[in-house]
């Protein structure tokens, strides 16, 4: 029964997605004194509205193991039956940390065990101005696994795409079997792809419903180099939306949910894939929770960009390469570097309402 009970709070969790320490003379930023001195959270009745931030890792055998490649805040209001998700860009930058959103998590963790789930918190409780009460952390060996256990999903691709920059697990540092001037003379080349083809496969998803299995839905959410506009952040949210909602079908299922062998398989995969703040005080709430929302109404926040979309439409943007942002290619609010006002009343707008208006400042 127990086992059963934490793998039902994993797959809310599922369903509903799927840095450095510095002071300036004797001041603490506040994201860093949370980080430092947080106090253990209380429980949320399950009748009132939470938020779930459900971070992405590649985990072992990935460059950058602990970096979020996947960052989703969920709200989900039990009373209403409605669960809002949004997609934060992995490269937006925040100021506090001097580093793009998706350092935070192994930042913290690399400073103490649980460190990671306390930061990640701290940050996204700031730039988007809504609680975070739990925080759960998901390595992809762990997603491909589940979806496999499954038996597979079917996922209904919107348009045909190519990425011929994904990146091959393992092979992150493979010299390719170049040596001496020359591998010296490809590392310092702008086009990676031309210096190491080794590194890189091409993927080509055609249009229209078809099954996947974990690796393959891995891969469809994991794609940010594709040709044209599903080469966008943006394009991947939508794509991670619909993998969500075929897992969802598919763990739904009678035949599903209703194996043992299935239940406890999924929950022994998940058990060392998964790092979060959920308690086991907490199972029986979660439950009541799972219970209620389990019809509930998705729904898909997006941030948009100057460089891909339409001016009017715009929160964020891509400032020029600088010091700054150390010489990255990052997305910043158009109101300001570490001006959140704008991104905040949005965000708020839409947990609240079906359709808001951006009205947004001209580019700084």
């Amino acid at each position: 029964m127990r086992k059963k009970r934490i793998f039902i709070i994993v797959a809310i969790v599922f369903l509903v997605v799927f840095g450095r320490l510095f002071f300036e003379g004797l001041k603490l930023s506040p994201v860093f004194f949370q980080f430092l001195f947080s106090r253990e959270i209380e429980l949320k009745k399950t009748d009132e509205r939470m938020g779930v931030l459900i971070l992405g890792v590649g985990g072992e055998r990935h460059e950058g193991p602990l970096l979020t490649d996947t960052i989703i805040y969920a709200s989900i209001d039990p009373a209403k039956k409605k669960i809002a998700l949004l997609s934060l860009p992995r490269d937006f930058w925040v100021p506090d940390l001097k580093a793009k959103i998706n350092t935070a998590y192994a930042y913290g963790e690399g400073k103490r065990k649980g460190g990671g789930i306390i930061l990640s918190k701290a940050v996204v409780e700031k730039v988007l101005a809504q609680p975070v009460d739990y925080v759960v952390r998901v390595d992809f060996k762990g997603f491909v696994k589940a979806i496999d256990m499954l038996g597979g999903i079917e996922v209904d691709v919107e348009r045909e795409f190519d990425d011929y920059e994904y990146p091959v697990a393992g092979k992150e540092t493979d010299a390719c079997g170049f040596e001496g001037e020359e591998f010296e003379k490809r590392a310092t080349a702008s086009a990676a792809l031309e210096a190491f083809p080794c590194r890189y496969m091409h993927l080509r998803f055609e249009k229209g419903r078809q099954p996947m299995d974990g690796e393959t839905a891995l891969r469809f959410v994991r794609s940010r180099h594709a040709i044209g506009v599903e080469g966008t952040d943006f394009a991947r949210s939508k794509r991670q939306e619909k993998v969500i909602e075929a897992v969802k079908t598919k763990l739904f299922s009678l035949g599903t949910f209703l194996n043992p062998f299935k239940l406890t398989s999924l929950y022994d995969i998940f058990r060392d894939s998964i790092d979060t703040d959920i308690k086991q005080s907490e199972y029986d709430d979660f439950i009541r929770l799972f219970q209620k929302i389990k019809d509930a109404q998705i729904k898909s926040i997006v941030f948009f960009f100057t460089s891909k979309d339409s001016e009017e439409s715009a929160l964020l943007i891509n400032p020029p390469t600088s010091d700054e942002y150390e010489g990255q290619w990052v997305l910043i609010p158009k109101a300001g570097n570490g001006n959140f006002s704008e991104v905040q009343k949005y965000v708020e707008c839409e947990m609240e309402n079906e359709d808001c208006k951006i009205n947004s400042s001209p580019t700084p």
